[in-house]
């Protein structure tokens, strides 16, 4: 065989190696980003469900969860680093990679909301529970939830208008949060006693309401990974001015 041949047969080898190995490593961080955010999402039903029947148990093990939600962060971070060094990729492909760390780090936050709403169901003394209001966040959790879902599906399939579909959404939590926010004020107006138990299922709706929030930049982070710019459009908001002004952010 003619050597120039060879040397050509030989890059072209090593060239389609080195795709496939990197092609190995993106369904890798794939899986991991995919594994992670089915944590996350049972942590979202555990935590609610854990408020709604007062189980202690319940709240436990959903704090206890997050640290291997925390796990898979730093694991996808760590294989997301040595890919970049490895394979040096450029362009779409590094995009690829940084939106995995990005993804990934909304849900180690969504999974500390989470966290904190288990840790608030020791604290629910009250037999107070009004129907309205539980069904108001059973309802907020369940639009969340679907959202968190759908830009996760977005995500592994790069779907653009799934995407945009969730982000365009936003509003609508928000419009849901601010009309339990004044249920809730209404309750503590009414009696008294009612203060601690709506306190606590205030900050509560006010996590759910951040879920979303993270929901929405997972949505930006997929038109960033397909596009290769970020969204310019202001995100639809939902009048939240009262409820950011009283109710102060919580980890």
């Amino acid at each position: 065989m003619i050597p120039g041949i060879m040397i050509e047969g030989r890059q072209a080898m090593a060239s389609e190696h080195t795709a496939k190995a990197f092609d190995s490593d993106l369904q890798e961080l794939t899986r991991l980003v995919a594994e992670m955010g089915g944590l996350v999402e049972r942590m979202i039903t555990e935590s609610v469900d854990a408020l709604i029947r007062r189980d202690v148990a319940l709240g436990k093990r959903v704090v206890a969860a997050d640290i291997e939600i925390d796990n898979l962060q730093r694991v996808i971070e760590e294989r997301a680093v040595l890919t970049i060094a490895r394979r040096q990729p450029m362009a779409i492909d590094l995009r690829e990679i940084v939106s995995a760390m990005r993804v990934a780090t909304d849900l180690e936050r969504i999974g500390d909301l989470a966290k904190n709403m288990g840790k608030r169901v020791a604290a629910l003394e009250s037999d107070f529970q009004p129907l309205k209001l539980i069904r108001g966040l059973e309802h907020m959790t369940d639009l969340v939830l679907s959202q968190v879902k759908s830009v996760l599906d977005a995500y592994a399939a790069h779907d653009l208008p799934a995407a945009m579909n969730v982000w365009k959404g936003d509003e609508e939590v928000d419009a849901i949060c601010t009309s339990l926010f004044r249920e809730l004020l209404t309750y503590m107006m009414e009696d008294p006693r009612n203060i601690s138990f709506c306190i606590h299922l205030m900050f509560c709706a006010k996590n759910i309401e951040r879920i979303g929030d993270h929901a929405t930049n997972i949505a930006e982070t997929v038109f960033y990974m397909i596009e290769g710019q970020q969204i310019t459009d202001k995100r639809p908001k939902g009048d939240m001015t009262n409820f950011a002004t009283t109710v102060p952010g919580n980890t």
